[in-house]
């Protein structure tokens, strides 16, 4: 099959090709990063030793909010640049990668100098107890503290790479560094005896060798990429746009973390068998959302270059396309885990109790999938109109005025099981007003104008 061009691919491939040659590396992408967070889990928990896997599983979520600060000035620079390419404007977007980048790098930094200097306090909250402690600290510190920057920089990187439809190039990036992980994972846990430190080293080491990847390839690229990361260039001129969709992913992976901290915080009041247990169901029922993710990623710059160049029709037909795909894959997973739940428990770590706890947990989460997918497009699809405000208020919704609240409630009144329902009952509520949502902003859409600049 011949290669498209760029001009071709946003703007006259069919809409499955389009967003196939973009979706598809990305979920590749998605799926491997998922394995190599896995890897972790899975490595450690062959020990069969709860205290280390709950370690891993306190401190997941704080090294997620990489993720957060990744995307916002990644996901939120390459949304601004899909339009700006959309709308002809080439020439800046140099200002915003060279700003998504050095600013990124640097407030990554201060993140990482302040949860190393603040691990005691901040270990307590997550859970830690005497018996996993020391294996906490050290995840924290080769994670965070030292890996926190090449892990934020590859992310940004990637997204850049991405919003100018170099999604293949994004993809093996993301890949380079998660096979990478994987083969280290065994090497320094079991080889070298460095256990959970072990995990994390391999963890800092494949992100930075990603940055390197990711290095080698705009080298690669250069003269088809719009794209600057010299200091020259940093201006905080597009701080405001950048932000308005940063801000708006950002949110929602700090809001999902800060779930998923009560969450172990309080399970962790139950003993560190739930905790292991609920680490490794959350891990495993990131699979189906991580291709979501990965889906959503890759159509991005299809919805914002169309946008911004006006073409809703085709706007809205890689929408409609994109949702079909990924409630079709979530329902076949829910039947997989639903099925398979002991069997996928055993194989991440053999402790019976433990196993057969996260097996009964699996069971509940997963239901939640489809519902969660739909939320997600619609909420990557805002942000990629430049929508951030309306993004963020779906956001805050669900993972902070809805999903902390009935954590607590309904541990305080069913316990430990009522915790897990959780998430099932808040996408159940968010999606009438998700779609509501959704259909409002299309609604209000300016009439087509091939000759019109829509506004930043």
């Amino acid at each position: 099959m011949a290669q498209l061009t760029e001009k071709e691919l946003f703007e006259t491939a069919p809409v499955p090709r389009a967003v196939a040659t973009l979706a598809i590396p990305t979920v590749i992408s998605q799926v491997v990063t998922m394995i190599y967070n896995l890897a972790d889990t899975f490595f450690i928990g062959q020990t069969g030793d709860p205290s280390m896997v709950a370690a891993v599983s306190l401190v997941s979520p704080w090294f997620n909010l990489l993720t957060a600060l990744g995307n916002l000035f990644g996901l939120g620079g390459g949304s601004l640049i899909s339009r700006m390419l959309g709308m002809g404007r080439e020439r800046e977007v140099r200002y915003v990668s060279a700003f998504s980048i050095w600013a990124g790098a640097a407030a990554t930094a201060c993140f990482a100098l302040g949860s190393w200097l603040a691990r005691e306090p901040l270990l307590a909250f997550l859970g830690a107890s005497a018996d996993n402690y020391r294996y906490a600290q050290d995840y924290l510190l080769w994670v965070v503290g030292l890996g926190g920057v090449p892990t934020v920089v590859s992310l940004a990187l990637g997204h850049l790479l991405r919003s100018e439809g170099h999604a293949r190039q994004a993809s093996a990036g993301m890949m380079f560094g998660g096979i990478l992980n994987v083969v280290l994972d065994p090497i320094l846990i079991f080889g070298l005896h460095l256990d959970v430190a072990g995990a994390a080293i391999a963890t800092a080491l494949s992100n930075a060798a990603s940055v390197v990847f990711f290095a080698a390839q705009y080298v690669r690229l250069r003269g088809r990429t719009a794209c600057s990361f010299r200091l020259n260039d940093f201006s905080f001129r597009f701080v405001g746009p950048i932000s308005s969709v940063g801000l708006a992913s950002a949110l929602a992976t700090t809001l999902g973390n800060a779930s998923n901290m009560v969450m172990i915080h309080l399970a962790s009041g139950y003993g560190d068998i739930p905790v292991a247990a609920y680490g490794i169901v959350k891990r495993i029922d990131q699979f189906p959302l991580n291709v979501s993710m990965g889906l959503c990623q890759g159509f991005m710059p299809l919805v914002g270059y169309n946008y911004a160049a006006r073409n809703y029709a085709r706007m809205r037909a890689v929408s409609y396309f994109s949702w079909k795909a990924a409630l079709l894959f979530s329902a076949c997973c829910v039947a997989c885990f639903f099925a398979l739940a002991p069997q996928i428990l055993h194989l991440f770590i053999p402790e019976a109790e433990t196993s057969a706890l996260g097996a009964a947990f699996l069971r509940i989460a997963c239901l939640a999938v489809p519902l969660t997918a739909v939320n997600f497009l619609i909420s990557y699809t805002l942000q990629a109109m430049g929508k951030g405000v309306q993004s963020a208020v779906l956001t805050s919704c669900r993972q902070g005025v809805l999903n902390i609240p009935l954590l607590l409630i309904l541990n305080s009144i069913v316990g430990l099981y009522g915790m897990i329902w959780v998430q099932l009952v808040v996408e159940v509520i968010m999606l009438p007003v998700s779609l509501g949502m959704y259909r409002a902003t299309f609604r209000h859409l300016p009439a087509a104008d091939p000759d019109a600049r829509t506004k930043i």
